[in-house]
């Protein structure tokens, strides 16, 4: 599988941003899909985690309310929506796919996932 991250950009502290993770596999509906982030000098941490329907949804505490991620099985890709962001925000982003089916999982650890794209800046000045 193969991801392909876009959206970041460098924005003003209280913009938003949406990035976007399309897949390679036509089986995209099979995934659970995650997106996490690392800042300079720190380790890659979790952000949000969507089941492979969508009905579920999970959240590192300090983006609940700020971020939203969502799913387009169709189009085999996944959203996250960053509103309000914050200079502490500031990370390359990544998308990650972790096979789960027949299961409905939300995931939320690094060794949890298979695949992982390339990543993708977003810059929160202040």
């Amino acid at each position: 599988v193969q991801l392909q991250a876009s959206g970041g950009g460098l924005v003003q502290a209280g913009a938003s941003l949406r990035l976007s993770c399309t897949a390679s596999e036509r089986t995209f509906s099979r995934y659970t899909m995650g997106w996490f982030r690392q800042a300079p000098g720190k380790e890659r941490e979790f952000v949000a985690s969507i089941s492979r329907s969508g009905r579920a949804t999970v959240y590192e505490d300090s983006v609940k309310g700020r971020f939203a991620i969502s799913r387009d099985n169709a189009k085999n890709t996944v959203y996250l929506q960053l509103n309000s962001l914050k200079p502490e925000d500031t990370a390359v982003y990544y998308c990650a796919a972790a096979f789960s089916y027949p299961r409905e999982l939300t995931m939320r650890g690094l060794g949890e996932y298979d695949y992982w794209g390339q990543g993708t800046q977003v810059t929160v000045s202040s």
